[in-house]
């Protein structure tokens, strides 16, 4: 399929101003900031730690990357009995950006959420609604003796998009099948496929406060910009009532502790205190569990410490030219109106480290609507299906180096910063349409300041 998009002519590149819209700060992380550009920049902890903070990171470290077994053991026993994976590290590599599989390879950084549909009179912002003998998420390993819940088969179908310059730009639409399911699902279920996100500078994600994020919300679109970010709210299984959403690519997790406890559960069958059932809770090859959770509180902690504490790899080329002019296409195409580029940090309780820091994550912690190209058409509390989180885009001009692809989104169809771009619709239409009137001069800009951050 060809599209032709006619625009004004935009062969000339924009003059670079000589004042930055944003920040020349190469501190991505505030104090946090480390100036690795290898592929260790996830993985390293935040250089402002004291020692006994920083002892508490690498312990968490260990149980990061620590692969679980079946019970009994020894050592890190309790896995599955369904599962996706055998530990954190496995899915977040480096502590990186997962992808979709190639031609004939397994599942490793990918997975796929499962639901009902709601019924037309239920209330907005309730959770999904589980699948009877699958729940929420399609378990594609099992141990021993267990019946995997079944896998995805992905093909993809090319679309040719021609920019206003006569460029051609090949998209690829995934197309997915179930495969080998343990028993049959039903024809309505959900589909929503999820590719492991970065870990790194979720701390100061969790240390913006509240009022920070809501204030940039817009869900009537009252000043008439296009861009109506919205927050959504989840329940908080420690505080018991609902919460705003910051974590995960539809903002389904309050807090980084229920986000480590939900991987825990929901990717390798672990129980903790937080999610004590089961993830196999309403099969037949349910296994009994004891009343003792299988990762102690004292594990999920150090862990989530981890997280919380990991470096923000700093800018680089700040002030090349090639990057300053793509840093003032990427504010005059609107991008920053939902990649908020620059933030303040409130104070997060037993991790100073992260309190009051000036950072630059490009994100606005809000739900928008993406268009019907990227729906998943999963409502998650108050998430439609054509709603996802706006992602941070710091460090992402770094993960071929850390991760080896330069796959995007949250299925990862695109496989360039290009491609992400155009796959844009919805709240963000107006933004892909200046993309795609733009010269190749100017696209080759907007792309160098984005492989900048």
């Amino acid at each position: 399929m060809s599209i032709l998009l006619s625009a004004c002519d935009s062969e000339s590149p924009v003059a670079v101003e000589s004042t930055p819209v944003f920040s020349t700060s190469e501190f991505s992380g505030g104090e946090t900031t480390i100036f690795d550009a290898s592929s260790h920049a996830f993985s390293t902890p935040a250089p402002n730690l004291s020692a006994s903070s920083l002892e508490k990171h690498l312990e968490g470290d260990v149980e990061f990357e620590a692969n679980f077994v079946t019970a009994p053991a020894e050592v890190n026993p309790g896995l599955g009995p369904i599962y996706n994976n055998i530990s954190c590290i496995n899915c977040h590599a480096r502590d990186g950006r997962g992808r979709p599989p190639k031609v004939d390879e397994k599942f490793v950084s990918m997975l796929f959420r499962l639901s009902l549909p709601k019924r037309a009179d239920a209330m907005n912002g309730q959770p999904p609604i589980p699948v009877p003998g699958f729940g929420t998420q399609l378990n594609n390993r099992a141990i021993f003796g267990t019946a995997p819940e079944g896998t995805v088969k992905i093909d993809y179908t090319e679309q040719t998009l021609t920019t206003t310059d006569g460029t051609r730009v090949h998209l690829r639409y995934p197309n997915y099948t179930f495969t080998e399911t343990y028993q049959p699902l039903p024809e309505e279920v959900e589909l929503s496929p999820r590719v492991a996100l970065s870990v790194f500078g979720l701390g100061l994600l969790e240390a913006i406060p509240e009022d920070t994020i809501l204030a940039y919300a817009d869900e009537a679109d009252v000043n008439g910009d296009g861009i109506s970010g919205k927050p959504n709210y989840v329940w908080d299984v420690v505080q018991q009532r609902y919460t705003l959403g910051r974590f995960g690519w539809k903002a389904n997790q309050p807090t980084l502790l229920q986000q480590v406890a939900a991987a825990y559960h929901d990717d390798m069958g672990i129980t903790t205190s937080l999610f004590m059932t089961e993830s196999s809770a309403g099969q037949l090859q349910l296994t009994e569990h004891g009343a003792t959770p299988e990762v102690s509180d004292e594990i999920l902690e150090v862990v989530t410490f981890y997280v919380q504490t990991l470096a923000v790899p700093a800018r680089r080329n700040v002030d090349d030219p090639q990057v300053k002019q793509g840093e003032q296409l990427f504010a005059k195409a609107q991008c920053a109106s939902c990649h908020i580029p620059m933030l303040r940090t409130g104070v997060l309780a037993g991790v100073p480290s992260v309190s009051n820091q000036t950072i630059q994550p490009f994100t606005d912690m809000l739900l928008h609507d993406m268009g019907p190209d990227l729906a998943d058409n999963r409502p998650d509390f108050h998430a439609t299906g054509r709603e996802w989180r706006t992602p941070p885009l710091w460090g992402i001009g770094l993960v071929k180096r850390v991760n080896g692809h330069t796959n995007f989104l949250h299925d990862g169809r695109a496989r360039d910063l290009m491609e992400a771009i155009l796959w844009h619709g919805g709240e963000a239409e107006v933004s892909r349409q200046a993309v795609e009137q733009m010269s190749k001069v100017e696209r080759d800009a907007l792309i160098a300041f984005l492989e900048s951050l």
